[in-house]
């Protein structure tokens, strides 16, 4: 989709993100009105890390490694956040997900100044302390729809 990748082309990600964020509800009525083709994207847990430095500033006690995911786990996403998947970190990657999962694996992101392979996202959670790294991969798994809209 030429439209997501040139929103994931900006610079200014706030931007790009309310952009995108509109475009995902719309793109999810359209896709359901027309059968357009969506792609699964592959998420690898590639490290769970911890900031002793401000951990031992700012965390709790006993504070470790994120308990949500392990190194290596696998989860695989189209328009919906995958089961067991931590919820925060979903809201920190979806769009990325959704940009693949719509195309934007043909090209590089942001002109590649980024990431030097195309369909691939490397990104991480938002726990200052904790973060986790994914990463996101385009696949040519087709995705469906199973669910049913609330009207």
């Amino acid at each position: 989709c030429k439209i997501i990748t040139f929103l994931c082309s900006f610079k200014k990600w706030g931007t790009t993100r309310k952009l995108l964020n509109c475009l995902f509800y719309s793109k999810m009525v359209y896709y359901r009105a027309t059968g357009d083709i969506m792609n699964k994207v592959k998420i690898t847990v590639l490290k769970t890390t911890l900031d002793k430095e401000l951990a031992e500033e700012y965390g709790a006690a006993g504070l470790d490694k994120c308990p949500m995911h392990t190194e290596g786990q696998v989860f695989y996403a189209d328009y919906a956040k995958p089961d067991n998947f931590c919820d925060e970190a979903w809201k920190a990657v979806y769009q990325y997900v959704f940009a693949l999962a719509h195309g934007a694996g043909n090209s590089l992101f942001y002109y590649g100044d980024w990431i030097r392979k195309p369909g691939v996202a490397v990104c991480s959670c938002n726990d200052g302390l904790r973060p986790v790294i994914f990463k996101l991969e385009s696949t040519d798994e087709k995705s469906e729809i199973n669910y049913t809209p609330v009207r």
